[in-house]
C-alpha cells in the first residue's frame, strides 16, 4: 500500500454490496451500479434502477447502502439504507390525501413480503407538480410522487431490500407485484456500468 491509498473495505460491507446485486429481476426494471455518496459513512455503495413499460420510463430510484463500523446516531447498527423513488402520477391520484400513508405502506409491507428485517425506518412522501411558463407554457402541466426513506437492516444479506425496493418502484410506476410462484427474468445490465464506489 502506498501514502494516499485508501484501506480495503470491511469483509462486512463487501459482503452486503455483492447481496445488492441480484440473480432475478422483474423485466421492466433496469439496474446499474452508480456513483454513491461519499460523505455521509466511511463505506457506500449505490444502485440505480428504472422502471419501463415498453419504452416509457414511469419511475426512476437509487438504493445506497451506508456503512459505519461505529454507527452512527439514529442508525440503530452499522448499516444504513437510503432509498429514492420518483414516479409519474396521474393528477387525481396526488390529490388523494391518503396518498402519502398509502406509498408509506408500499415500503414497509414490499420489506415484510421480503423478510427483510429492518429498524429505524424513517422518510418522506412528496407530491410534485410541475406547470411551464415563458417559452414552456406549452409544456404538459405533470404530477409525480417521490418517496426518500432510510432504515437499518437487521441482516447483512441485503438482497431482500433490494427486492423490496424493486417492488416499490414497480407499485409507485402503477404495476403490481409479481405472484410468488412467478419467475422474474435476469437483470438487464447497461454497458460498462459505473463499479460500487468505497
Amino acid at each position: 500500500m502506498t501514502v494516499g491509498d485508501a484501506p480495503p473495505a470491511p469483509a462486512a460491507f463487501r459482503r452486503a454490496v455483492a447481496s445488492m446485486r441480484p440473480a432475478e429481476v422483474r423485466p421492466e426494471i433496469e439496474l446499474e451500479d452508480i456513483p454513491a455518496p461519499q460523505r455521509l459513512a466511511p463505506y457506500s455503495a449505490a444502485i440505480g434502477a428504472s422502471v419501463y413499460r415498453d419504452d416509457d420510463e414511469l419511475a426512476i430510484g437509487r438504493l445506497i447502502v451506508l456503512f459505519d463500523p461505529d454507527g452512527q446516531r439514529g442508525w440503530d447498527g452499522q448499516f444504513r439504507l437510503v432509498a429514492y423513488v420518483r414516479a409519474d402520477m396521474e393528477p387525481e391520484i396526488t390529490e388523494d390525501p391518503l396518498l402519502g400513508p398509502v406509498a408509506w405502506s408500499w415500503l414497509t409491507e414490499s420489506l415484510d413480503a421480503h423478510g427483510a428485517g429492518y429498524a429505524a425506518a424513517g422518510g418522506t412522501v412528496t407530491r410534485a407538480v410541475s406547470e411551464g411558463f415563458g417559452n414552456k407554457a406549452e409544456d404538459p402541466v405533470t404530477t409525480e410522487l417521490e418517496l426518500r426513506a432510510s432504515w437499518s437492516p437487521l441482516q447483512e444479506d441485503l438482497s431482500g431490500h433490494v427486492a423490496a425496493w424493486c417492488d416499490l418502484m414497480c407499485l409507485a410506476a402503477g404495476i403490481p407485484p409479481l405472484p410468488p410462484d412467478v419467475a422474474a427474468l435476469p437483470p438487464r445490465r447497461r454497458e460498462d456500468p459505473e463499479p460500487f464506489r468505497t
